[in-house]
């Protein structure tokens, strides 16, 4: 007589077991830390610093100009869901304010990054990439403090990574003369020129500042540098030096500014690597 009562209570222990262990899953997977980015190049260290422990979501395509990004009701439904919303704090990212309140979400942590990417900044140098890496490790810390530890060590991890790269780019273009090689650039892409070891004569801003004067102006002063290579930017106005490359008659190329913005350069390392390669390519013919 005892038996179906041990068989039903045997039952009933199963199911116990099995519903601990189903929201035990459940609880793991909500655990994780919700981040929306609004680029990749902040999407991409937040993946390599945050590992098992977050997952994150990129708003603005990586080959798109931040100052012409037209937001979709799909981008207010990832801030309504996320717990972390990291920006740039460039003049690009205005659409933002616009989408914090359309998501109307009381949870959400709001952090600016504040790390310039202009003509005398490029997150794409390594030490800015270093100094971005400080801040999304502090902002994840932050918001998310019992895993702060394990933050702080990928960190670690992926700063001395960049330093590897770095001198292995440093030792790569060591003998190729770079400084002889007279440039006129997007101002997007002045800084990493620099770094890189060109010699950038000037530098233009986006298509929509160069008037008939200013692109004269930027030839004239090409003739007189004898620039022979007009770089362009990928995110803000490929195109934009190609009418100066012409009347200059010179070479021209374009190099990316975001991991992701060419195929296969989803990684800081990657990405650097393919505008490095763009660029002893063309210096070499």
């Amino acid at each position: 007589m005892k038996r179906p009562h041990l068989f039903i209570i045997g039952i009933l222990v199963f199911c116990l077991v099995v519903s601990s262990l189903l929201v035990s899953c459940k609880t793991e997977e909500t655990a994780r830390l919700k981040v929306v980015t609004s680029i990749s190049l902040i999407a991409q260290i937040v993946e390599r610093i945050g590992g098992d422990l977050v997952d994150v979501v990129n708003i603005i395509p990586p080959a798109q100009c931040p100052g012409h990004f037209d937001v979709k009701p799909s981008d207010i439904q990832k801030l309504a869901d996320a717990d972390l919303f990291l920006l740039g704090g460039w003049q690009g990212e205005m659409f933002s304010q616009e989408l914090i309140d359309s998501a109307n979400n009381p949870y959400l942590t709001v952090v600016t990054l504040d790390i310039p990417s202009d003509p005398q900044s490029n997150w794409m140098t390594p030490s800015v990439q270093q100094e971005a890496v400080d801040r999304i490790a502090t902002a994840l810390s932050q918001v998310d403090i019992q895993n702060s530890t394990s933050y702080q060590d990928l960190a670690a991890i992926y700063k001395n990574q960049i330093e590897l790269k770095a001198a292995e780019i440093e030792e790569k273009l060591a003998g190729e003369n770079l400084s002889a090689t007279n440039v006129i650039c997007s101002g997007m892409q002045a800084a990493f020129l620099k770094w890189v070891g060109l010699n950038v004569v000037t530098f233009y801003g986006r298509p929509d500042s160069l008037t008939p004067q200013v692109v004269k102006d930027l030839v004239d002063k090409g003739r007189e540098e004898n620039v022979t290579l007009i770089i362009d930017n990928l995110q803000s106005g490929q195109d934009a030096g190609a009418g100066i490359a012409e009347e200059l008659d010179c070479d021209r190329i374009i190099l990316s500014n975001f991991p992701g913005g060419f195929d296969n350069t989803e990684t800081w390392e990657k990405a650097i690597d393919e505008n490095i390669r763009r660029i002893l390519e063309i210096v070499a013919q």
